[in-house]
């Protein structure tokens, strides 16, 4: 039986969000890669990619080490958008904690998606929370989340404001 791993979840989110940045970047010539970034953060070569004043030099060393094992474990030519971790967007992060809040137990992306099946999207826009065009993305959005990480995922883990 083979078993898919979700690389992602090896990785923190501050690397995650400088991988992310990198992946983002609208002049890069070719796809970047582990080394690729490695390269960049080692050289302290970070630009406008990340906010300097929030890596602080401790935290620089603890995200070269992390990306090493990476490296060691993938080879430095994998690709850095694979290592992504993906979170919710703003709206979805708000159905997220609505569930949440009316919930015994934490709730998984599952239950998520059945509340919103069942009226909490129509519920949120009723209160404003949401805005009304925003309930085919947000369904779309949790069907992709669910497709990458299944079900019975807690979905606490996707909430993210920005």
């Amino acid at each position: 039986m083979i078993r898919s791993i979700d690389i992602s979840s090896q990785v923190s989110p501050e690397l995650s969000e400088i991988l992310e940045t990198h992946v983002n970047n609208p002049d890069a010539i070719e796809d970047v890669t582990l080394g690729s970034v490695r390269a960049a953060l080692a050289a302290g070569d970070l630009g406008e990619f990340y906010d300097a004043d929030r890596l602080h030099p401790e935290t620089g060393r603890g995200l070269l080490d992390e990306l090493d094992t990476l490296i060691d474990e993938f080879g430095g030519e994998a690709l850095a958008i694979d290592f992504l971790r993906e979170t919710a967007s703003e709206a979805l992060s708000r159905v997220i904690e609505a569930v949440m809040a009316g919930a015994s137990r934490p709730p998984s992306l599952g239950d998520v998606r059945d509340a919103m099946h069942d009226g909490l999207l129509a519920q949120l826009v009723g209160e404003g929370a949401i805005e009304e065009d925003e309930d085919d993305t947000l369904v779309e959005e949790m069907e992709e989340l669910i497709d990458r990480y299944g079900v019975d995922v807690p979905a606490e883990q996707f909430i993210h404001y920005e």
